[in-house]
Protein backbone atom coordinates (compact mmCIF):
# COMPACT_ATOMS: atom_id res chain seq x y z
CA UNK A 1 0.00 0.00 0.00
CA UNK A 2 1.55 3.74 -1.02
CA UNK A 3 1.91 5.88 2.02
CA UNK A 4 -0.40 8.68 0.64
CA UNK A 5 -0.58 10.68 4.04
CA UNK A 6 3.46 11.44 3.51
CA UNK A 7 2.04 13.36 0.46
CA UNK A 8 -1.29 14.58 1.50
CA UNK A 9 -1.88 17.04 4.17
CA UNK A 10 -4.23 15.98 6.70
CA UNK A 11 -6.83 13.52 5.55
CA UNK A 12 -7.45 13.07 1.77
CA UNK A 13 -10.26 15.75 0.74
CA UNK A 14 -14.07 14.08 0.31
CA UNK A 15 -15.78 13.64 -3.10
CA UNK A 16 -17.67 16.44 -2.17
CA UNK A 17 -15.05 18.63 -0.99
CA UNK A 18 -13.17 18.03 -4.77
CA UNK A 19 -16.42 18.57 -6.50
CA UNK A 20 -16.31 21.95 -4.87
CA UNK A 21 -12.52 22.40 -6.08
CA UNK A 22 -13.49 21.67 -9.27
CA UNK A 23 -16.35 24.08 -9.74
CA UNK A 24 -13.52 26.78 -8.32
CA UNK A 25 -10.55 25.31 -10.99
CA UNK A 26 -13.75 26.19 -13.90
CA UNK A 27 -14.65 29.37 -12.44
CA UNK A 28 -10.77 30.31 -12.41
CA UNK A 29 -10.35 29.47 -16.05
CA UNK A 30 -13.26 31.77 -16.93
CA UNK A 31 -11.98 34.56 -15.49
CA UNK A 32 -9.35 33.93 -16.80
CA UNK A 33 -10.56 33.23 -20.34
CA UNK A 34 -12.39 36.42 -19.86
CA UNK A 35 -8.90 38.92 -18.79
CA UNK A 36 -6.23 37.62 -21.46
CA UNK A 37 -6.62 39.52 -24.59
CA UNK A 38 -5.67 35.82 -26.82
CA UNK A 39 -7.66 32.61 -27.31
CA UNK A 40 -7.80 30.08 -24.71
CA UNK A 41 -8.34 26.35 -25.49
CA UNK A 42 -11.41 26.54 -22.84
CA UNK A 43 -13.60 23.85 -24.12
CA UNK A 44 -11.06 21.11 -23.27
CA UNK A 45 -9.77 22.29 -20.40
CA UNK A 46 -13.35 22.57 -18.87
CA UNK A 47 -14.01 18.51 -20.54
CA UNK A 48 -10.70 17.88 -18.64
CA UNK A 49 -11.07 20.11 -15.02
CA UNK A 50 -12.54 17.25 -13.46
CA UNK A 51 -9.81 15.24 -13.99
CA UNK A 52 -7.17 17.30 -13.10
CA UNK A 53 -9.06 17.61 -9.67
CA UNK A 54 -9.13 14.33 -9.10
CA UNK A 55 -5.73 14.03 -9.57
CA UNK A 56 -3.87 16.96 -8.50
CA UNK A 57 -6.18 16.65 -5.28
CA UNK A 58 -6.61 13.46 -4.76
CA UNK A 59 -4.56 10.68 -7.12
CA UNK A 60 -1.04 11.53 -8.01
CA UNK A 61 1.80 11.43 -4.84
CA UNK A 62 3.46 15.08 -5.28
CA UNK A 63 4.40 17.43 -2.85
CA UNK A 64 4.71 20.88 -4.24
CA UNK A 65 7.14 21.98 -1.63
CA UNK A 66 9.45 19.51 -2.19
CA UNK A 67 9.33 18.81 -6.40
CA UNK A 68 12.26 16.86 -6.63
CA UNK A 69 11.72 13.87 -4.72
CA UNK A 70 12.58 10.76 -6.14
CA UNK A 71 9.70 8.96 -4.51
CA UNK A 72 6.73 11.36 -6.31
CA UNK A 73 4.49 10.43 -8.92
CA UNK A 74 5.27 11.57 -12.50
CA UNK A 75 2.53 13.45 -14.67
CA UNK A 76 3.01 14.34 -18.18
CA UNK A 77 0.11 16.29 -19.83
CA UNK A 78 0.05 14.75 -23.40
CA UNK A 79 -2.63 16.87 -24.70
CA UNK A 80 -0.38 19.90 -23.82
CA UNK A 81 -3.37 22.73 -25.19
CA UNK A 82 -4.82 22.46 -21.56
CA UNK A 83 -2.03 23.48 -19.94
CA UNK A 84 -3.67 26.10 -18.50
CA UNK A 85 -6.41 24.35 -16.63
CA UNK A 86 -3.35 22.27 -14.99
CA UNK A 87 -1.49 25.36 -14.06
CA UNK A 88 -4.50 26.13 -12.70
CA UNK A 89 -5.04 22.73 -10.57
CA UNK A 90 -1.23 23.10 -9.53
CA UNK A 91 -1.93 26.43 -7.78
CA UNK A 92 -4.67 25.48 -6.07
CA UNK A 93 -2.54 22.88 -4.56
CA UNK A 94 0.10 25.20 -3.74
CA UNK A 95 2.81 24.85 -6.26
CA UNK A 96 2.70 28.52 -7.54
CA UNK A 97 0.66 31.70 -7.34
CA UNK A 98 -2.83 31.91 -9.59
CA UNK A 99 -2.04 35.72 -9.80
CA UNK A 100 0.84 35.14 -11.35
CA UNK A 101 -0.98 32.72 -13.66
CA UNK A 102 -3.13 35.73 -14.68
CA UNK A 103 -0.74 37.96 -14.70
CA UNK A 104 1.36 36.81 -17.16
CA UNK A 105 -0.42 33.16 -19.12
CA UNK A 106 0.99 33.35 -22.77
CA UNK A 107 3.39 36.75 -22.33
CA UNK A 108 6.65 36.22 -23.41
CA UNK A 109 9.35 34.87 -21.17
CA UNK A 110 6.42 33.94 -19.01
CA UNK A 111 6.38 30.48 -17.30
CA UNK A 112 2.70 29.91 -18.55
CA UNK A 113 2.78 29.25 -21.89
CA UNK A 114 -0.20 27.98 -24.05
CA UNK A 115 1.94 24.53 -23.26
CA UNK A 116 3.95 23.46 -20.49
CA UNK A 117 7.89 24.06 -20.30
CA UNK A 118 9.51 21.98 -17.49
CA UNK A 119 12.26 24.41 -18.05
CA UNK A 120 10.55 27.32 -17.66
CA UNK A 121 8.11 26.32 -15.16
CA UNK A 122 9.34 23.92 -12.28
CA UNK A 123 7.22 20.99 -11.34
CA UNK A 124 6.20 20.42 -14.98
CA UNK A 125 7.94 16.71 -15.44
CA UNK A 126 8.10 17.67 -19.44
CA UNK A 127 7.39 20.13 -22.16
CA UNK A 128 4.72 18.81 -24.35
CA UNK A 129 2.30 20.28 -27.21
CA UNK A 130 3.00 18.04 -30.15
CA UNK A 131 0.04 16.13 -29.65
CA UNK A 132 0.84 12.21 -29.82
CA UNK A 133 4.32 12.73 -28.05
CA UNK A 134 2.84 12.37 -24.17
CA UNK A 135 2.57 8.65 -23.90
CA UNK A 136 5.92 7.75 -25.53
CA UNK A 137 7.57 10.06 -22.84
CA UNK A 138 5.43 8.43 -20.13
CA UNK A 139 6.75 5.20 -21.46
CA UNK A 140 10.23 6.03 -21.14
CA UNK A 141 10.02 7.75 -17.83
CA UNK A 142 8.27 4.18 -16.67
CA UNK A 143 10.63 2.05 -17.85
CA UNK A 144 13.21 4.00 -16.37
CA UNK A 145 11.86 3.15 -13.40
CA UNK A 146 11.15 0.37 -13.52
CA UNK A 147 15.13 -0.60 -14.09
CA UNK A 148 16.02 1.83 -11.07
CA UNK A 149 13.46 -0.34 -9.06
CA UNK A 150 11.23 2.67 -7.68
CA UNK A 151 7.86 2.67 -6.72
CA UNK A 152 6.20 5.58 -8.16
CA UNK A 153 3.69 5.72 -11.05
CA UNK A 154 3.94 8.17 -14.06
CA UNK A 155 0.38 9.17 -14.93
CA UNK A 156 -0.56 10.38 -18.57
CA UNK A 157 -3.55 12.75 -19.91
CA UNK A 158 -4.27 12.30 -23.57
CA UNK A 159 -7.50 13.44 -25.62
CA UNK A 160 -9.17 11.15 -27.59
CA UNK A 161 -8.49 13.42 -30.75
CA UNK A 162 -4.80 12.74 -30.49
CA UNK A 163 -4.61 8.83 -30.25
CA UNK A 164 -5.34 9.21 -33.61
CA UNK A 165 -1.30 9.19 -33.84
CA UNK A 166 0.48 6.59 -34.82
CA UNK A 167 3.36 7.26 -31.98
CA UNK A 168 0.24 6.77 -29.21
CA UNK A 169 -0.40 3.21 -30.27
CA UNK A 170 3.42 2.50 -30.55
CA UNK A 171 3.52 3.40 -26.94
CA UNK A 172 0.95 1.51 -25.99
CA UNK A 173 2.46 -1.83 -27.34
CA UNK A 174 5.63 -1.16 -26.01
CA UNK A 175 4.45 -0.31 -22.22
CA UNK A 176 2.39 -3.69 -22.56
CA UNK A 177 5.86 -5.30 -23.99
CA UNK A 178 7.85 -4.02 -20.84
CA UNK A 179 5.23 -4.95 -18.48
CA UNK A 180 4.80 -1.32 -17.40
CA UNK A 181 1.91 -1.50 -14.46
CA UNK A 182 3.15 1.64 -13.29
CA UNK A 183 2.47 3.44 -15.92
CA UNK A 184 -1.44 4.89 -16.10
CA UNK A 185 -3.11 7.21 -18.73
CA UNK A 186 -5.99 9.00 -18.67
CA UNK A 187 -8.32 9.27 -21.79
CA UNK A 188 -10.00 12.99 -21.88
CA UNK A 189 -12.95 11.37 -24.11
CA UNK A 190 -14.53 14.07 -25.18
CA UNK A 191 -15.39 12.97 -28.81
CA UNK A 192 -14.20 16.86 -30.57
CA UNK A 193 -11.43 17.46 -32.45
CA UNK A 194 -10.39 20.88 -33.50
CA UNK A 195 -12.69 21.69 -36.20
CA UNK A 196 -15.19 18.34 -36.30
CA UNK A 197 -16.79 15.79 -34.00
CA UNK A 198 -14.39 12.75 -34.11
CA UNK A 199 -16.31 9.80 -35.72
CA UNK A 200 -16.60 12.29 -38.65
CA UNK A 201 -13.01 12.16 -39.46
CA UNK A 202 -11.46 9.48 -37.64
CA UNK A 203 -13.08 6.39 -36.85
CA UNK A 204 -12.20 5.59 -32.73
CA UNK A 205 -15.04 2.91 -31.97
CA UNK A 206 -14.89 0.31 -30.69
CA UNK A 207 -12.52 2.57 -28.33
CA UNK A 208 -11.79 0.75 -25.33
CA UNK A 209 -11.55 -2.41 -27.37
CA UNK A 210 -8.69 -0.91 -29.21
CA UNK A 211 -6.62 -0.42 -26.14
CA UNK A 212 -7.64 -3.76 -24.77
CA UNK A 213 -6.15 -5.06 -27.95
CA UNK A 214 -3.24 -3.37 -27.17
CA UNK A 215 -2.88 -5.68 -23.64
CA UNK A 216 -4.10 -3.11 -21.35
CA UNK A 217 -6.24 -2.69 -18.52
CA UNK A 218 -9.24 -0.35 -19.40
CA UNK A 219 -11.08 1.57 -17.17
CA UNK A 220 -14.22 2.82 -18.50
CA UNK A 221 -15.63 5.61 -16.33
CA UNK A 222 -17.51 8.87 -16.31
CA UNK A 223 -14.99 11.95 -16.27
CA UNK A 224 -16.96 14.14 -14.82
CA UNK A 225 -18.86 12.13 -11.50
CA UNK A 226 -16.15 12.42 -9.14
CA UNK A 227 -17.33 9.20 -6.77
CA UNK A 228 -16.42 7.65 -10.35
CA UNK A 229 -12.99 8.94 -10.65
CA UNK A 230 -12.24 8.62 -7.29
CA UNK A 231 -12.94 5.20 -7.48
CA UNK A 232 -10.71 4.21 -10.24
CA UNK A 233 -7.71 5.95 -8.54
CA UNK A 234 -8.57 4.02 -5.84
CA UNK A 235 -9.13 0.98 -7.83
CA UNK A 236 -5.35 1.04 -9.75
CA UNK A 237 -3.55 -2.19 -9.60
CA UNK A 238 -0.39 -2.07 -7.73
CA UNK A 239 2.53 -0.02 -9.38
CA UNK A 240 4.44 -3.35 -9.75
CA UNK A 241 1.62 -4.95 -11.66
CA UNK A 242 2.77 -6.13 -15.43
CA UNK A 243 -0.22 -4.40 -17.47
CA UNK A 244 -0.09 -0.61 -17.49
CA UNK A 245 -4.09 0.88 -17.05
CA UNK A 246 -5.96 3.29 -19.53
CA UNK A 247 -8.81 4.97 -17.92
CA UNK A 248 -11.28 6.30 -20.61
CA UNK A 249 -13.38 9.25 -18.99
CA UNK A 250 -16.17 9.97 -20.75
CA UNK A 251 -16.36 13.85 -21.34
CA UNK A 252 -18.38 16.99 -22.66
CA UNK A 253 -16.30 19.26 -24.50
CA UNK A 254 -16.92 22.59 -22.54
CA UNK A 255 -18.48 21.27 -19.73
CA UNK A 256 -20.42 23.67 -17.68
CA UNK A 257 -21.18 26.06 -19.68
CA UNK A 258 -24.79 25.49 -21.36
CA UNK A 259 -23.72 27.43 -24.81
CA UNK A 260 -19.56 26.17 -25.08
CA UNK A 261 -20.79 22.64 -24.54
CA UNK A 262 -20.12 20.03 -27.66
CA UNK A 263 -19.85 23.08 -29.62
CA UNK A 264 -17.06 23.47 -32.24
CA UNK A 265 -16.74 27.12 -31.65
CA UNK A 266 -15.56 26.69 -29.00
CA UNK A 267 -12.53 24.40 -29.05
CA UNK A 268 -10.75 28.04 -28.70
CA UNK A 269 -11.73 31.68 -27.77
CA UNK A 270 -12.00 34.32 -25.39
CA UNK A 271 -14.38 36.07 -23.59
CA UNK A 272 -15.59 39.59 -23.40
CA UNK A 273 -17.38 41.03 -20.27
CA UNK A 274 -20.75 40.45 -21.26
CA UNK A 275 -19.86 36.75 -22.26
CA UNK A 276 -17.76 35.85 -19.17
CA UNK A 277 -20.59 37.26 -17.04
CA UNK A 278 -22.81 34.89 -18.76
CA UNK A 279 -20.52 32.19 -18.67
CA UNK A 280 -20.06 32.09 -14.97
CA UNK A 281 -23.88 32.17 -14.30
CA UNK A 282 -24.12 29.41 -16.76
CA UNK A 283 -21.47 27.40 -14.63
CA UNK A 284 -23.70 28.45 -11.30
CA UNK A 285 -26.64 27.33 -12.57
CA UNK A 286 -24.99 23.69 -13.58
CA UNK A 287 -23.80 23.64 -10.42
CA UNK A 288 -27.07 23.86 -9.04
CA UNK A 289 -28.53 21.56 -11.03
CA UNK A 290 -26.46 18.50 -10.32
CA UNK A 291 -26.32 19.46 -6.81
CA UNK A 292 -29.98 18.87 -6.66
Amino acid sequence: MRDDAVWLEGERPSVAELEDRAFELRSKLLHLCGTYEGAVHIGGDLSAADIFTALFHYGLRVDPHDISNPRRDRFLLSKGHAAVCMYIAMSMRGFFSYDGIVETYGKLDSAYGMHPCKVQLPGVEASTGSLGHGLPLAVGMALSARHRGEAHRVVCLLGDGETGEGSVWEAAMAARSNELGNLVAFVDRNRQLMTSHAEERVAFEPYPDKWRAFGWEVVETDGHDMAALVKAIDDLPASDSDRPTVVICETVKGKGVDFMERNLAWHAGSLGAADLERALAALEASRQKETV
